[in-house]
């Protein structure tokens, strides 16, 4: 969810058709007895930078080999340690290098492979949000086997980079896969423009008492 990046590639189609550390976490596969994480992630949309406030709904987008184009939303959560205990889905729409829509629909998530807590949270800073708790945001990666609607599946890695505390190799936003085509190159956020930033929310069992 960082603001300032650059190289960001504005894809309205898609409109016009629809410092923490978190030693809970090593992996998907690593789980707790004494909690359990459930963890909620979004493509964010920034209603406002000044001061910088997000709520659910946004849209991320890649590219592949040849410079076409998925674009998604997207909501849903996953349970750590359980693969199958997974929800959500959004919308796809790809297009081809010269911009042209090749196909559109809707994607549902459908199992958790891994996810790893990076370093990283908003607390301290005057971002807006909108979706859940500011303590419970952080940093990660996950990645996701999904379905299409047109019968395609693949896998969508989330990334989410916040601004206190992530690492530089950590990026922000999406990559995906359809089929046999890796949308590999992800576009990056830029300031002060809407899109391409995403968030994790973590709660555990232990949240409820």
């Amino acid at each position: 969810m960082r603001i300032s990046r650059h190289g960001f590639l504005a894809t309205s189609a898609l409109v016009a058709i629809a410092g923490l550390s978190w030693p809970l976490f090593a992996a998907a596969g690593a789980k707790d007895d004494r909690e359990e994480a459930k963890v909620r992630w979004d493509l964010v949309h920034f209603t406002s930078f000044a001061p910088p406030t997000f709520e659910k709904g946004g849209f991320a987008s890649a590219h592949a080999n040849d410079g076409s184009t998925i674009t998604l939303t997207g909501s849903g959560t996953f349970e750590v340690g359980e693969p199958e205990e997974v929800t959500g889905g959004g919308m796809w729409a790809t297009f081809s290098p010269s911009g042209s829509v090749t196909g559109s629909g809707t994607y549902r998530v459908r199992r958790l492979i891994r996810f790893d807590l990076a370093p990283g949270t908003i607390v301290g800073t005057p971002v807006i949000d909108n979706i859940g708790d500011k303590a419970a945001a952080h940093s990660g990666l996950v990645a996701l086997a999904i379905s299409y609607s047109d019968g395609g599946r693949g896998v969508l890695f989330v990334s989410c980079d916040l601004p206190v505390g992530t690492p530089p190799s950590v990026f922000e936003g999406i990559t995906a896969s359809k089929g046999f085509v890796d949308y590999w190159n992800r576009v990056a956020p830029v300031a002060n423009v809407d899109g391409n930033r995403t968030a994790f929310h973590i709660r555990t069992e232990h949240d409820d008492d």
